[in-house]
């Protein structure tokens, strides 16, 4: 792998490698970026695998290999602080929400420590901190060269360092918002690379779609009042009738929200303009930004800092406006919406020409890898995704012994995925695998709902420390987890990858069923058209190789080091009843499979004994 790579540094071209757990893949493509004399951006997945790869794995390389080369570490410009906006809000406090009034503290102590302006670096500063929007900037609200503080400013020292230096590494989100940035001719955020590595492939085509495609939510439209409120407060607070203007607007906003119902959802935007309620809630919106535009005309030579405000309020005029027009074809139009926000989403369908479009235009080598590339042992479907022909690919497979180290059950007798006695069948399993593995144990979800089912069922039921996804951050939970070294996590979807507990603080990950999106889920349905009209097979095609790479993915928590031990339960009929269970079995490691619980139990309750 090590060697292909250092070829396409070299030389340019196309690789595309799946590399499974404990691979060493990371070293196979820092080598090749740091013994030649080209530059190199590497890209991940996360912000995690990101930190690791800046703080812990580069390091110990540079040191190993002895090579000077010069690198940098480049976030989105919301994980750096804006201590223009900080100083803003710490003097006109934006709200009377008391968390808020703690963090906003909290960052300004930080503010006079930093040096990076890294928020990650904040202690007590989580990822959802609310704090977040009020100390950081977007490309809207961002001031520019105007700026008081732009000498000083976090983001562009970093994105200085970036060009100054010989290896770079960013994230997914930040190289397609670059590359959106260049499309529209304005200054790029990051250096062009002779070479750019994926690490974490398996998630670009989704990333990609977004970045194709176009949102709009109240969430940015509810900053853009905040931003224009604190000039309203600090510059011209005589002007009354911008504040009622923001209150009117405020209101507008919050009952489109309202219009979609209490719960979490995700839904066909077409079929949401159908509904009358609907479009007047968002005509309200139009208006009232159409008149708050007609309010900061007579503003604009009170102060200087309400013309970028007054631009953005007409640009998210334009996009609202156009969200009515649903008749582009390609494009999935659907909404989701959180407890307190809506996002209207118009997404392409197919991003491989655009994609392949892009890499050629970069003119640079692309490598791209991951532990989860390919389904039924082959590439296909990654490379066609994305549009690739690449010169070099390959499935590098892992070193453990899986047939040793873990056992695969499939237990019997179980109810239909669907049918209500499920969670109950699952409370049965999770407290008969805790007390065989002393805790220790991942039990991972496909659905919010039936993990609060499971967590009430058993968070009373066992001695050891139960912990859920939502009742604190990602990274304090995991942290928590590891530390007593006998917990019990449940989690749903972001727990099922770039989570890695090695040792024997995990011996059991329990899977409730085989994670196929929601048949009702708007963008999929969207995609299964598209499928069927092209005279593909859209289950074949679209719906099965998502599943297997997510499986992949929950699976993959289990093993991360060679003296790992480790049962994995999946809890789905589908995989011995249905032909496709096939797909997904050849598609895992090759461990030991028992479809007696009992086995499953017992080598749990044996894994200590294994090791003396």
């Amino acid at each position: 792998m090590a060697v292909a790579i250092d070829g396409i540094v070299k030389n340019g071209g196309q690789c595309v490698v799946e590399a499974g757990t404990g691979t060493g893949k990371t070293f196979a493509y820092l080598v090749p970026a740091l013994i030649n004399n080209n530059k190199v951006v590497i890209s991940t997945g996360s912000k995690a695998l990101q930190e690791q790869l800046y703080h812990r794995d580069l390091p110990s390389l540079v040191k190993a290999l002895k090579k000077g080369r010069k690198t940098a570490l480049l976030k989105g410009r919301a994980n750096y602080l804006c201590t223009y906006r900080l100083n803003q809000h710490v003097a006109h406090v934006p709200t009377d929400d008391p968390d808020v009034m703690h963090q906003l503290a909290m960052v300004a102590k930080f503010a006079t420590e930093t040096q990076s302006g890294d928020l990650a670096d904040c202690v007590g500063i989580e990822e959802d901190a609310k704090v977040l929007p009020y100390v950081s900037s977007t490309a809207d609200n961002c001031l520019g060269k105007e700026c008081p503080d732009f000498a000083e400013c976090y983001i562009r020292k970093a994105r200085l360092k970036a060009m100054e230096a010989d290896l770079v590494v960013i994230n997914h989100h930040l190289f397609f918002a670059d590359m959106a940035v260049k499309d529209s001719g304005f200054a790029e955020l990051m250096p062009t690379a002779d070479t750019y590595v994926f690490d974490e492939a398996h998630q670009v085509n989704e990333i990609a779609s977004d970045y194709f495609g176009e949102t709009i939510s109240t969430k940015q439209l509810q900053d853009l009042v905040n931003d224009i409120r604190v000039i309203y407060l600090s510059d011209i607070p005589d002007m009354l009738q911008l504040g009622k203007t923001l209150n009117k607007l405020t209101t507008s906003i919050a009952d489109l929200r309202l219009v979609f119902g209490g719960d979490g959802a995700r839904g066909d935007w077409r079929e949401a303009l159908q509904d009358k309620v609907i479009c007047e809630a968002l005509h309200r919106v139009i208006s009232n930004l159409e008149f708050l535009y007609k309010v900061l005309k007579l503003c604009l030579d009170r102060s200087e800092k309400i013309e970028h405000p007054f631009e953005r309020v007409l640009a998210f005029k334009g996009q609202l406006e156009r969200a009515f027009d649903v008749t582009q074809t390609g494009y999935s139009y659907w909404f989701e919406t959180t407890r307190r926000f809506v996002t209207i989403h118009i997404t392409p369908l197919d991003v491989s020409r655009r994609f392949q479009e892009l890499v050629t235009k970069t003119e640079a080598g692309f490598v791209f890898t991951s532990a989860t590339l390919s389904v039924d042992n082959s590439l296909s479907h990654f490379n066609s995704s994305l549009g690739l022909k690449p010169d070099f690919h390959k499935i590098v497979d892992s070193p453990f012994d899986y047939k040793k180290q873990a056992l695969l059950c499939l237990p019997r007798y179980l109810p239909e995925t669907k049918d209500e006695l499920m969670p109950h069948s699952l409370v049965k399993i999770a407290k008969s695998v805790i007390n065989a593995a002393q805790g220790r144990t991942f039990l991972l979800f496909t659905s919010y709902r039936v993990m609060h089912l499971v967590y009430e069922g058993i968070s009373t039921a066992t001695e050891y420390p139960v912990f859920m996804q939502g009742q604190s951050s990602k990274r304090i939970i995991l942290e928590q987890f590891v530390r007593h070294g006998n917990a019990v996590l449940l989690g749903t979807a972001s727990f099922w990858e770039g989570v890695d507990v090695r040792g024997d603080a995990l011996s059991c990950v329990v899977i409730d069923k085989l994670p196929f999106a929601s048949p009702d889920d708007p963008l999929l349905q969207a995609k299964m058209k598209d499928a069927e009209i092209s005279g593909k097979e859209p289950f074949e095609d679209i719906q099965l190789p998502q599943a297997v790479i997510a499986l992949k993915q929950g699976v993959g928590r289990l093993i991360r080091d060679r003296s790992d031990k480790g049962v994995l339960i999946i809890c789905d009929n589908r995989l011995v009843t249905r032909k496709y269970g096939e797909t997904f079995i050849k598609s895992l490691p090759d461990m030991t499979r028992t479809r007696d619980l009992e086995m499953a139990l017992n080598f749990l309750e044996n894994i200590d004994k294994h090791e003396t």
